[in-house]
């Protein structure tokens, strides 16, 4: 009996062939933008536990001076190989821009040190060590990179400031790795920027009595230290756990899809499952069969899925190893294969998901009475007691997120408080957009509007689903709009106070007196002044103390959120400091209150004042350079504010001080500068997400492009007997894709609201958790009509289309068919 029953059932995808591609679409595409994000975050988190890797040959050790601007002397690395430390390699880093201002980090290595390391080979499989010595001095670049930027193997590479490097070489993936560096001989880094010594020392694996022999050969200037990117993780929990919610969310947006495409299958099934069961079929044989068929299609989207979304993680993977390498200066492998990870979680995750979505659906299918399954009109109410259910649904989840509201503030707090509230007004959207309509065809007498509205309102049956999901992804986009761009207007506002200077100069503190000397004898220079940093270890994570003088520009300089009235002489005449947003959040404390620093700093100091702090990862504090602590300060990293007289060039003014100290491009910075490069990495933090929302979106148009094409024969009746009437053709493509966007409008008009409620929890949320930052949120009306009005253009078109291919038959032929 199975065999003739599963055939019945499942010949129905015969009929409907494009409700194949609607369930396969849901599930596969939730499930792809999901395991695309779990294979990124899972690979960038693997990268900062094993540390940096060049080569494939970890390098989890490097020797480095104090001040990071400055370079480690060649003779101590010689020293240091004639000692028998054969695994540590000279490195020479420095960054350029090409002419379409993309950032590219160039890595000089000492090709014979790393001789035994290196693959020799040609035809892009290794580097040669003959031909990476010898002029022109050839470019190597992983396969990954060099697809992600669009290179060839031997184009040259045009630079800003530099002359164009290359011939490029592109290495096998498998046989180095290089994350997004370029690699060449530090001969070509040298020419570039010709400086004595070397930036570090990269050391393989060393032993403790191997580190200690290591520290008694350091000068005092340099030290040994752990790579960054093996501390890296606490650090960028925050972005990873913002691209895990997007592809949550994703993920959502498919299965929603999935479940219309579902519930329009089995729906359509009514009056077949119900002549089944009058021929003696019962439930348990029509569940088996069901229950089959659903497992096929998990199978089926966990397949596809998997595989679309590593395809997608490697497209992903260089935009997001760029943005973590610029942020926090983590390396992030390129290369990336399917870990089985993925795979269970897809497979739990779409087996929970199928069932939540098929669970109503087919209790639905198989509890109603076999006499009410084979009624044109049980669709109808069966889908408005749903959405009555739904709707009381909705106002359930609305009370727990008006609970949670009142949660301790966290990441986690806020992403749920997000995700209660993003289901609520999903579930509402389908029962108020049938009583929206409902309304509109009892107020208009003619008949053609009265049945386009109650047409309308009935095509929620196999619509709704779909309008939520598109509901969802156009509130995510737009509620990610405003985020980033309230978000990029307080740090632009931010910048353009705190740089107050024309010109920044980050000198040794050896060359700082000379330097200080020479600035006085200028007549270009209207005033300088030097500032100190140094770092601290704290409970509430590494501290970074910054000294400030008494002059104006300095108070102008700092963007205060709220302070004491004298804050500023209290910062210099009394024991009081001046804590950054974030690490006043840390220690609990505001303005007036007392804070106990580590030593060297000491107990009791009174907060004078709180400011903003957008652009930097660690807590930071403010103290008078003149101040209890000011000598210790002075050992600290030197930067120096150089403010030059009205109308004096400051790039002719950097030449002159480059030339006269011998200092590198990186010492070296003008104010405009330093903003465009701030600007353009802050526009790149947010690339990931907003390829998610826009991936979202196009899925949600597509499920109801595609709900709307699979219903077309179900349709085919009452469009033609509306052109029996006397319709015309134009008229029923205006009206089929007229519906589509009426639907798209309400949907649109709980999207907006629900976009910005989305953002303020973003804002005041989940960024004050993550970075405890606050800010002002803009909106941006022009960005939202753009998003909207680009949805409703694809909405027409997906509605006017399926009517558009019934049109091109006569009626008669189309009623005929239709009956």
């Amino acid at each position: 009996m199975f065999g003739p029953v599963a055939n019945a059932l499942w010949g129905h995808y015969r009929r409907h062939p494009f409700q194949i591609l609607l369930v396969w679409l849901g599930l596969t595409l939730g499930i792809a933008l999901l395991v695309g994000v779990l294979s990124i975050n899972q690979h960038a988190q693997k990268s900062y536990r094993e540390g940096a890797k060049l080569f494939s040959n970890p390098y989890p050790f490097s020797i480095h001076h104090t001040q990071r601007t400055q370079r480690v002397p060649q003779a101590f690395y010689i020293d240091l190989r004639r000692a028998g430390f054969t695994q540590c390699v000279p490195i020479e880093r420095l960054q350029v821009v090409t002419p379409s201002l993309d950032d590219l980090n160039l890595m000089g290595v000492d090709t014979i040190a790393m001789l035994p390391m290196l693959s020799e080979g040609d035809g892009g499989e290794g580097i040669s060590p003959v031909e990476a010595m010898s002029p022109p001095y050839p470019v190597y670049v992983g396969e990954a990179m060099a697809s992600h930027k669009g290179w060839q193997s031997g184009q040259m590479i045009p630079l800003l400031d530099y002359p164009a490097i290359g011939p490029l070489r592109i290495v096998d993936n498998d046989a180095l790795s290089m994350g997004t560096y370029l690699v060449a001989d530090m001969a070509l880094l040298r020419a570039l920027s010709p400086h004595a010594g070397i930036s570090e020392v990269l050391c393989g694996a060393l032993s403790q009595a191997e580190r200690e022999q290591i520290r008694q050969l350091l000068p005092p200037a340099l030290t040994l230290a752990k790579t960054q990117t093996t501390q890296l993780g606490p650090l960028t929990n925050a972005f990873h756990l913002n691209l895990l919610a997007m592809g949550l969310l994703a993920f959502v947006v498919g299965l929603f899809i999935f479940y219309q495409a579902i519930s329009l299958s089995m729906t359509q099934r009514q009056p077949l499952v119900g002549g089944l069961r009058q021929l003696g079929v019962d439930g348990r044989q029509l569940s088996l069969v069901m229950a089959i068929e659903l497992v096929g299609w998990v199978i089926l989207g966990v397949i596809s899925g998997n595989v679309l979304g590593l395809l997608l993680a490697k497209q992903l993977l260089p935009a997001v190893a760029t943005t973590l390498s610029d942020l926090y200066g983590a390396e992030v492998d390129l290369i990336m294969h399917w870990q089985w990870q993925w795979g269970l979680y897809s497979v739990l995750l779409a087996l929970l998901g199928a069932a939540m979505a098929s669970a109503w659906p087919l209790i639905r299918l198989i509890k109603t009475p076999s006499g009410r399954l084979s009624q044109r009109m049980t669709l109808l109410r069966g889908t408005r007691r749903e959405f009555s259910v739904q709707a009381v649904l909705a106002l359930l989840l609305a009370v727990a997120a008006w609970g949670v509201s009142y949660w301790p503030s966290s990441q986690w707090q806020g992403f749920t408080l997000i995700a209660l509230t993003m289901l609520s007004a999903a579930l509402v959207l389908p029962y108020l957009c049938g009583g929206l309509f409902h309304l509109l065809a009892q107020w208009h007498q003619g008949a053609r509007w009265r049945w386009f509205f109650t047409d309308a309102a009935a095509s929620l049956s196999y619509r709704g689903v779909a309008a939520m999901a598109f509901m969802l992804a156009v509130s995510a986009h737009i509620g990610m709009e405003t985020m980033v761009g309230s978000f990029r207007a307080s740090t632009e506002t931010w910048l353009q106070q705190r740089l107050a200077a024309d010109v920044y100069v980050r000198p040794s503190n050896e060359l700082l007196p000379r330097m200080e000397s020479w600035l006085v004898k200028q007549d270009n220079v209207s005033q300088f002044w030097t500032t100190y940093r140094r770092e601290l270890d704290a409970p509430q994570g590494r501290l970074e103390v910054l000294s400030v003088g008494n002059r104006p520009l300095e108070k102008q300089a700092l963007a205060i959120k709220n302070a004491q009235p004298d804050y500023w002489s209290q910062l210099h005449q009394q024991r009081a400091v001046l804590l950054s947003e974030s690490l006043a959040a840390k220690f609990g404390v505001e303005a007036g209150e007392i804070v106990n620093l580590p030593a060297p700093m000491g107990e009791r100091w009174q907060v004078a004042g709180v400011y903003y702090d957008y652009g930097n990862p660690y807590g930071q504090l403010v103290v008078s350079a003149r101040g209890d602590v000011g000598g210790w300060l002075t050992a600290g990293r030197p930067s120096m504010a150089v403010v030059l007289d009205q109308g004096v060039e400051s790039d002719l003014f950097i030449a002159q001080i480059r030339r006269t100290f011998s200092l590198s491009n990186g010492q070296v910075q003008n104010q405009a500068d330093i903003m465009q490069y701030a600007m353009r990495i802050f526009d790149r933090t947010f690339t990931v997400t907003e390829s998610l929302c826009v991936l979202m979106l196009i899925v949600a148009i597509s499920g109801l492009f595609f709900s709307t094409l699979a219903t077309e024969l179900s349709r085919q009746r009452q469009y033609s007997l509306l052109r029996c009437l006397g319709s015309s053709g134009r008229e029923l493509i205006a009206l089929g894709g007229g519906q589509l966007v009426i639907l798209g409008v309400a949907s649109a008009v709980i999207a907006i609201p629900l976009g910005l409620l989305l953002a303020g929890m973003l804002i005041h949320v989940v960024l004050k958790a993550s970075f405890g930052w606050t800010m002002t949120m803009s909106f941006f009306p022009l960005t939202y009509a753009t998003t909207i009005g680009l949805s409703m253009l694809a909405l027409m078109v997906a509605g006017a289309w399926p009517v558009y291919r019934m049109m091109k038959r006569t009626a008669a032929v189309s009623l005929r068919d239709a009956q």
